[in-house]
């Protein structure tokens, strides 16, 4: 059951407070609320929920994406969240409340995770590209000149203009959220894989417990035999094969008591959902990982690297530090400093063959296509650039084929200018990482990790408006000095 909110608008100097005064109205979560266009959220919302009268209305929109919102941007635990918007008003105001209350915690710490599933990253897709798009609208209309600027994209009239001019610059690229796992290995796997069997069975046999006799499944003597290869600091590679050998010995072995245990219908009751679909994963690693040791390979196609989130896949960067990844590839699109999230996938998809598609999504979103594509090597190829070219969008970067034995002093400026400009990308990527967490997912759900990446280029893209809100109010103030200074002038 979901109650619809649009109509509780509130302002800071509604807020209650039992220790008397007033919200400060220049706070940045009072900012911040009103940047946000809840009740559009509203509608998109409830399409979650079943039209019934039955229960316990749900939590607000307000009450679940600012909750998140505030998780994304200071970078907290479920737990952490719920604490500090308990003791602080400002935030409290933030996600909707009508007074301060600290008596009680908002909610339990257990929603925000059926926050992010509910939510979904398609919704928040959404508000962070209506957050964007007005960001991008109020730069274009605060700028003193009525010329954009090269890399904006303002709205052109479509209706009345089907062709209008190519304009604004666009950055794409693409980058990778890693999960927090550990390290993936063969051995390493097939050791947690081992080991999580055993729990299995323990459980499977705790009917037949004073009844009969538990198989034997030589723990003691499997995990010395992995602790002596993982203990070397210089490890043998012979020696680890070996190792990898007879740890699927143990794991083939702990899987056909399994399979016995289950033959009866009701010994599956008896595994949680976890222990279930890691059974499962289970299954499909012990597979690969014979194929890959019979056939004496390193890769095989659709790789597991972690049991408890079997979606991850190692994606192939070719980064100095880190040559393999694991966790979600992330496309994205950057305009005047704003993120759009293109795609999303545990996938190692080729980022060029969406060149296409991401243009087209800067027409829809614009009117108009961009006048520049600023693009790494991979977007360059043949077919991208003769689509390109009839639509009139130049792309950075070189022709194909020789490269010419003289360029002249234009083209090596341009060329200068695209790669500084490039660079607007990366530190987008460098900032999502180091201040929003992107650098490490904690999120274990393939939708929940969505949802996380998807939260924290909006958390990034709100920050922006703010910065600027902040900078266009401080030249307000010069300005109005500056002419009272100059009055004075005069005057004297």
């Amino acid at each position: 059951m979901y109650r619809d909110r649009t109509s509780q608008i509130r302002i800071p100097d509604d807020f209650f407070l039992p220790f008397g005064g007033k919200l400060n109205k220049e706070n940045r979560w009072v900012k911040l609320e009103a940047l946000i266009p809840w009740w559009e959220l509203e509608e998109r919302y409830a399409r979650n929920f079943r039209r019934s009268n039955k229960g316990e209305p749900a939590l607000s929109i307000r009450v679940a994406l600012g909750s998140l919102i505030i998780q994304a941007k200071q970078n907290l635990t479920d737990r952490e969240t719920v604490n500090q918007i308990m003791e602080n008003p400002y935030l409290q105001y933030f996600i909707g409340y009508e007074r301060y209350e600290d008596r009680k915690p908002p909610f339990d710490p257990s929603l925000m995770v059926h926050f992010r599933k509910r939510i979904g990253p398609d919704l928040l897709s959404e508000v962070n590209e209506l957050i964007a798009l007005a960001g991008l609208a109020e730069e274009q209309k605060s700028e003193d000149d009525d010329e954009p600027k090269g890399d904006s994209g303002g709205r052109d009239d479509v209706q009345g203009n089907p062709n209008p001019p190519n304009k604004g610059v666009m950055l794409i690229d693409a980058t990778c959220a890693p999960s927090d796992i550990r390290y993936p290995t063969d051995l390493g796997l097939l050791n947690t894989a081992r080991e999580k069997l055993e729990d299995i069975i323990d459980v499977l046999h705790e009917p037949d417990i004073g009844r009969l006799r538990k198989p034997r499944t030589y723990r003691n003597k499997a995990r010395k035999i992995y602790l002596s290869i993982e203990k070397q600091r210089r490890k043998n590679q012979r020696a680890v094969r070996k190792a990898i050998g007879k740890q699927l010995g143990y794991v083939k072995r702990n899987l056909s008591i399994i399979d016995s245990y289950l033959q009866e219908p009701d010994r599956m009751l008896l595994l949680t959902k976890y222990q279930k679909e890691h059974l499962q994963a289970i299954r499909e690693l012990y597979a690969q990982q014979l194929y890959m040791y019979k056939h004496k390979l390193r890769r095989v196609d659709q790789r597991i690297v972690s049991i408890s989130q079997p979606h991850l896949r190692p994606i192939v960067r070719g980064k100095a530090g880190t040559n393999v990844e694991f966790g979600n590839k992330i496309l994205t699109s950057v305009v005047n400093g704003y993120s759009f999230v293109e795609k999303m996938s545990f996938s190692n998809y080729n980022e060029g063959t969406f060149l296409q598609e991401v243009v087209e999504n800067f027409r829809r979103r614009f009117g108009h296509y961009p006048e520049a594509v600023m693009a790494d090597t991979i977007f360059r190829n043949r077919e991208n650039l003769q689509w390109l070219k009839q639509r009139g969008i130049r792309i950075s970067g070189p022709a194909l084929g020789r490269p010419p034995k003289v360029r002249n002093e234009e083209q090596k400026a341009q060329t200068r200018l695209d790669a500084g400009m490039r660079n607007g990308v990366e530190s987008s990527y460098g900032v999502a990482k180091r201040r929003y967490g992107l650098s490490c997912i904690r999120a274990k759900l393939p939708g929940t990790t969505e949802s996380t990446i998807m939260l924290q280029f909006l958390v990034m893209n709100l920050d922006r408006r703010l910065r600027i809100l902040l900078t266009h109010f401080l030249f307000a103030i010069s300005r109005c000095i500056n002419g009272h200074r100059l009055a004075y002038l005069q005057v004297s």
